[in-house]
């Protein structure tokens, strides 16, 4: 008898473990170019609020212009230096999709459009990081970053000239930053990377001090730096030894089946030298250009993926330690997880929303919404920020029986 249970116990937990629900009904995954719709009906919504949702998407479309150059300098224009250095793209417009228990439900816009994702590229590159972590090319998120990468080889124009090398941790303050505060942004990493020093993103009072004041203590102050982050792609590019679009494609979008038509840049001055061989080090989001550029049906199925802590149809592609680490606040921003994990903390983020839910947003703006309360997973691109909250608020009232 008890081996009987025993073998019951096993047949439930593996089931579990292969996309099967305990009683039977099967977690739905979709597969590669392939998404199944469901009708709000079928599933047991309320067809009329997931219209109205949809009606408040469209109706809310971010009010910058479509035109990327002209966005750029909107966003960014006033900061020193702010002139783009990487590929930028005209936006769509407004456009999303409602993902419920796994299937679609409700779609506006043209989620096939290939637009850029701006920040929410830095929840791509966290993902790497942890990539690395979990297949021990990182011992631990608390480890130095200074003492596991070499002096760093730039790529500049051809001719006789010798080599050019960067040390981007090695100054004092430098060289006691972790993975852990790059990844949370309460580095207050300090320098200049592809020509755009840290002072310059987003500088607050007195540029002139700004550049030569007292740095704090690594973990005590958070502070949004797309510097920063791009230091850190650049330090886990030297980690893996390879370009980080290869490692995104071979860990995660091949194996959650996203299309072929998404791509990752860098700057036109961000090549090194790695094995011999000339890479590009990708940016974090598109404040100069560049970034993640991809289409909403893929931005989905990354979030899927976090929905379900990182397990792929019963594939772990991210350990659940990675994604609980992921979701654990930020001592200084309670509000943040790694980037770009944006959580619900105390509902201050999206009153509307479950506590437990968290966003990957970008400028635009685009967000991917996870909420494992609900198994549910929205995107919205070139939404107005301010109207998050309204637009998950119109979702979750179709939950409601």
């Amino acid at each position: 008898m008890k081996a009987r249970i025993s073998w019951l116990l096993f047949l439930s937990a593996a089931s579990i473990c292969c996309g099967q629900l305990a009683i039977g009904q099967t977690i739905y995954f979709p597969p590669p170019s392939a998404w199944q719709r469901q009708s709000p009906a079928q599933l047991g919504l309320n067809a009329a609020a997931i219209d109205q949702a949809v009606e408040f998407a469209t109706g809310h479309e971010a009010k910058t212009v479509r035109e990327g150059l002209l966005a750029q300098i909107h966003s960014f224009g006033r900061e020193p230096l702010s002139d783009p250095i990487g590929p930028l793209k005209d936006r769509g417009g407004a456009t999303g999709l409602i993902i419920y228990k796994g299937y679609i439900v409700a779609e506006w816009g043209n989620p096939s459009r290939v637009d850029m994702t701006h920040s929410v590229t830095k929840s791509f590159l966290s993902t790497v990081v942890g990539l690395a972590v979990d297949r021990h090319l990182i011992g631990s998120t608390l480890d130095t970053i200074a003492h596991a990468i070499p002096p760093i080889e730039i790529f500049g124009p051809g001719g006789n000239t010798p080599p050019e090398f960067i040390y981007p941790f090695e100054s004092k303050h430098n060289r006691k930053l972790t993975w852990e505060v790059m990844l949370r942004q309460t580095s207050d990493w300090e320098g200049t990377l592809w020509d755009k020093p840290d002072w310059a993103d987003r500088p607050q009072g007195n540029i002139d001090e700004w550049k030569t004041r007292d740095r704090h203590e690594p973990g005590a102050v958070w502070k949004y730096n797309d510097v920063r982050v791009n230091a850190l792609a650049l330090a886990a590019t030297t980690i893996w030894r390879r370009p980080l679009p290869d490692v995104l494609k071979e860990y995660i979008m091949d194996p959650i089946g996203a299309s072929n038509t998404w791509h990752w840049t860098g700057y036109h001055n961000s090549w090194v030298v790695l094995n011999g061989q000339v890479i590009q080090s990708v940016s974090g989001g598109g404040h100069w250009g560049g970034g993640l550029f991809i289409n909403a049906y893929d931005m989905a199925r990354f979030g899927l993926l976090t929905l379900h802590h990182g397990n792929w149809n019963g594939k772990q592609l991210i350990s659940q330690q990675w994604i609980k680490q992921a979701l654990t606040p930020t001592a200084a921003n309670t509000g943040y997880g790694y980037m770009n994990w944006f959580l619900n903390t105390d509902k201050k983020l999206l009153p509307s929303a479950p506590e437990t839910s968290w966003v990957h947003i970008g400028n635009g703006t685009n967000m991917i919404y996870c909420d494992p309360e609900h198994d549910l997973v929205v995107v919205a691109r070139w939404i107005e920020n301010k109207e998050m909250d309204g637009l998950i608020r119109n979702v979750l009232e179709a939950l409601q029986k």
